[in-house]
């Protein structure tokens, strides 16, 4: 898919196929996103008159990256307003048995608006409102076939947080900018993985990750 301009719901329908239902879910949450913005510091400011384009077109392709993989267990770290891993269930709640998205997210206010956003639009995720890095958040869950981040950390660090929450034979799905080349290389002096490395629908600059067969050197 060639960069795409999502500017409201109907692009948004047109660009990934989705329902109306998945749609009116993406308005909700753009509502309840604006108004929590005024006490919570959740997105750029700039970025809250392009949420279709900077934040839920950007989200979705995370899920059309991972294949198969896609209505499997998955994990999204440092979820912030729930980008990707909340768009994510949004879009999986049209999978028939896909199991709840768990977003992990240590800040308690940002924990408490995607309760929010789940609730009202009535999708199930499981929040757990912990540091990525604890034992006791990472031993609690069974292993995820899909882990993703975005604007979290560098990709060295990113294997860190990540591997943890992985199965064996998963895949990490990374949304990264300009940089990402960089980030790979640093990361390959620590790391053996391969790299699938597809260009964003949103931004000629930036790039989707995906992750697989991840060690350590």
């Amino acid at each position: 898919m060639s960069t795409i301009k999502v500017a409201g719901p109907e692009d948004f329908r047109d660009a990934f196929g989705v329902s109306r239902e998945t749609t009116d879910r993406l308005e909700l949450y753009a509502d309840l996103l604006r108004t929590w913005q005024n006490t919570i510091n959740l997105v750029a400011p700039s970025t809250l008159g392009e949420v279709w384009q900077r934040h839920f077109a950007d989200s979705a392709q995370a899920l059309a990256a991972v294949g198969p993989a896609a209505g499997g267990r998955w994990v999204d770290i440092g979820s912030g307003a729930g980008f990707p891993g909340l768009v994510v269930a949004i879009l999986r709640a049209e999978m028939a048995a896909a199991p709840p998205v768990t977003l992990v997210e240590s800040d308690t206010r940002k924990a408490a608006f995607l309760f929010e956003v789940a609730r009202r639009t009535g999708v199930a995720v499981d929040i757990r409102a912990k540091r990525i890095e604890n034992d006791a958040t990472r031993f609690n869950l069974p292993p995820a076939e899909v882990v993703s981040a975005r604007a979290l950390a560098p990709l060295v660090r990113l294997l860190d947080l990540a591997t943890p929450y992985l199965a064996g034979d998963g895949a990490a799905v990374f949304l990264k900018g300009r940089d990402w080349e960089r980030e790979v290389a640093e990361a390959e002096a620590g790391w053996s993985f391969c790299v699938d490395s597809r260009p964003s629908v949103t931004d000629p600059e930036a790039r989707v990750l995906v992750l697989v067969g991840i060690t350590r050197r």
